[in-house]
């Protein structure tokens, strides 16, 4: 079935993951990816580990399937031109340098779009091209000045960053919307257009509800650990064995928890009748909730209150979390050949479209593997053309 940016070129000149990760997207929708590497140490997530898988990290496993690699070194002008006869090709270009620095090299948006006018290019920084232009965008950074730490983790504790790199994942999902919407943009006109997104206004943004409450009832969130600012109980709690999560969005739930935990009296109880009143006693509502649990291992609690319709589960690991997935039959895992031989196993797309289903063509590239092939097509299309050759 065919993918729907079939045919579409993307020139992937970032590294690190918002960039790569919103460029593996486009090349999981059907687009050809090439990614541009420096000679010799490549993408510096190649080395971000371990583990390591045959000797590049998993943590770039993670995000450069549906890729080719081609070492070129920006510093020569040899460099700069074969980077030039790509990106004028391209429909699509990808960077995360920090401003200014693609402009210096002779592949700004400004200098491209004459002789590429439909170019969609896509710019990821930290904190903007204005005033942060120059400061440095890490996730954990990221997280901290950003507010996202200042919510999360126990409550009176340290702030906690979340466990994986959330602002880089949340940027590089607004940089692919914002590309395909350019996509469409240049479909109706023929234009291209310069697409910024930057990590700050990404986890501004990625705060949702917290932000909200702030900008609009001047109130400032701190952390409450596993709780919930406006909902209980929507937490972990303790039953005979481990923790289990209960997310309970409405008083109709909140009574068949009580009628599960065989405390039916409890949802009535003026302090816990109402959403609001429950808020406003959560630390009493816990005391009672856990103390019915005790009696109980997680699972078992959990399998009835899933029966009864109360959102529940238990605090599983990763290994636990795929194999729920596999369980449910939303087939989690996706394994990409090697041209060696062998496969590569990745997290599956959570993207499921119908008519054009997402595909699995390319496992991660080793570091300059299709330099050769790469300069040499963009030099028989230079031929043709009848400009200047690549040099390959």
């Amino acid at each position: 079935m065919p993918s729907a940016l079939a045919g579409l070129l993307v020139a992937d000149f970032s590294r690190a993951l918002a960039g790569p990760y919103a460029a593996m997207l486009l090349g999981d929708l059907g687009a050809e990816v090439v990614k541009i590497e420096r000679p010799g140490g490549g993408d510096e997530v190649r080395g971000w580990g371990p583990p390591f898988v045959d000797g590049v990290s998993a943590y770039f496993l993670a995000a450069n399937r549906n890729k080719r690699s081609v070492t070129l070194d920006l510093g020569t002008e040899a460099g700069r031109q074969a980077a030039t006869a790509l990106a004028t090709r391209a429909d699509v270009l990808v960077e995360n340098f920090r401003p200014g620095t693609m402009a210096r090299l002779g592949l700004g948006y400004g200098e491209l779009r004459s002789a590429n006018p439909g170019l969609v290019y896509c710019s990821i920084s930290g904190f903007g091209s204005g005033a942060g232009a120059r400061l440095p965008g890490y996730d954990f950074l990221l997280q901290a000045v950003g507010g996202l730490m200042s919510v999360t983790g126990p409550e009176g504790g340290e702030p906690t960053k979340v466990g994986v790199p959330i602002v880089d994942v949340l940027a590089a999902l607004h940089a692919t919307v914002a590309i395909l919407a350019a996509l469409q943009h240049r479909e109706r006109t023929g234009a291209g257009q310069l697409v910024e997104v930057n990590l700050l206004s990404s986890v501004l943004a990625g705060l949702v509800n917290q932000a909200s409450s702030y900008l609009t009832a001047a109130v400032v969130p701190g952390p409450l650990g596993n709780r919930h600012p406006s909902i209980t109980p929507y937490e972990t709690l303790a039953a005979a064995d481990r923790p289990l999560v209960v997310a309970v969005a409405n008083d109709r739930q909140f009574g068949a928890l009580c009628d599960v935990l065989g405390i039916a009296g409890a949802a009535v109880d003026s302090r816990f009748a109402t959403n609001a009143a429950r808020v406003a006693h959560r630390v009493e509502l816990a005391s009672v909730l856990e103390t019915a649990l005790a009696s109980r291992p997680a699972a078992a609690w959990v399998a009835e209150m899933t029966a009864s319709g109360v959102p529940a589960g238990v605090v599983n690991t990763i290994a636990e979390a795929f194999a729920l997935a596999a369980d449910l039959g939303l087939d989690p895992v996706a394994e990409v050949a090697r041209p060696e031989g062998g496969r590569v196993r990745t997290t599956a797309s959570p993207l499921d479209l119908s008519a054009t289903p997402v595909s699995y063509r390319r496992c991660p590239p080793r570091l300059g593997e299709h330099t050769v092939e790469v300069l040499a097509q963009l030099a028989n299309e230079a031929d043709i053309r009848g400009e200047r050759p690549v040099d390959p």
